[in-house]
């Protein structure tokens, strides 16, 4: 299989991307979209003529950030509404009132490292941020993805899916000593998991998936790590949230990813398929795992006990 170049690369910026892509008429929603890439994915997302709903925790910081976006490209179709991912009832109440079709949604917001912390349904903090919460938010507005023919899901992962597969058998680390980077690692695994599954589960209804590693961005997701991240990325390596935020659109938009989904990309490119860490140039390389489609039906079937439960 041929991996998918563009003519973007590392250093492209998200309006660069975006540039003479006309989305007039379709709608697109962007969690976590009060910070960091979110914003700018959803700027960009904004600047090619989509109704853009920004569906964030704190809505009085999302209000601000609609505003700058209005001004900055002149919508009058960028929204605001509340979704705590880490609560149930509040994914429902999201999907719930939601209406029409949704062409585009980008599974942005995310935590990373975080100390020791779980829900009140017993879930490990990071795993139900990043991957439960997102599945909630996805499988809810199905129907809306499916009404539009050919919708597209981006969820953001990253090379931190390297340091942990899914351990399916102790996904809350209820047996095993917490670790925030393990957590993370698994995670960010299961994001990728999802991409595969959910391009295989609704290729009928025309919906595909894909992962993507922004790369290394100062955000307030290093909130938990002093604002050093992982502190492994070189300095050199660093992107700016525009920069950060070039893959999402790209796969959100990119008439090159017609019908693909399934994939990992990073600097607006597929990236390798690897099977240890360091085979692939910094920050790149999917780990096998990540796409193994077993591994991805299983994510699945665990995924939907864990929410009946």
């Amino acid at each position: 299989m041929t991996l998918i170049q563009t003519p973007f690369g590392f250093a492209s910026t998200a309006a660069e991307v975006a540039e003479g892509t006309d989305l007039s008429g379709r709608r697109a929603v962007v969690t976590g979209a009060s910070s960091g890439i979110g914003v700018e994915t959803a700027r960009a997302l904004a600047s090619t003529g989509a109704e853009v709903t920004l569906a964030v925790r704190d809505v009085a910081a999302g209000e601000h950030t609609a505003k700058d976006i209005a001004a900055s490209t002149g919508s009058t179709a960028v929204r605001v509404a509340e979704l705590d991912l880490t609560d149930p009832a509040s994914v429902a109440a999201f999907t719930s009132g939601w209406d029409g079709p949704l062409h585009v949604l980008v599974a942005n917001a995310g935590v990373m490292a975080n100390p020791e912390q779980y829900t009140e349904r017993g879930w490990e903090w990071q795993f139900a941020t990043n991957h439960i919460g997102h599945f909630l938010l996805s499988t809810g507005l199905h129907s809306a993805l499916a009404a539009d023919g050919s919708a597209r899901v981006v969820v953001v992962s990253s090379s931190g899916h390297q340091l942990s597969p899914v351990v399916f058998d102790d996904v809350n680390f209820a047996f095993r000593c917490y670790d925030p980077w393990l957590a993370y690692g698994q995670s960010k695994t299961a994001n990728v998991l999802f991409a595969v599954e959910a391009t295989r589960r609704w290729a009928r209804d025309g919906i595909t998936a894909n992962a993507v590693m922004p790369g290394g961005i100062f955000t307030n997701l290093q909130r938990h790590t002093d604002g050093r991240g992982s502190g492994t990325v070189p300095p050199e390596l660093m992107k700016t949230p525009e920069q950060g935020a070039a893959t999402s659109v790209l796969v959100a938009t990119s008439p090159l990813l017609e019908g693909i989904g399934g994939r990992y990309f990073a600097d607006c490119a597929e990236t390798p398929t690897i099977d240890r860490r360091g085979e692939a140039p910094p920050l790149h390389g999917v780990a096998r795992y990540a796409l193994d489609p077993d591994g991805a039906a299983r994510l699945w079937e665990l995924t939907e006990g864990l929410v009946r439960a």
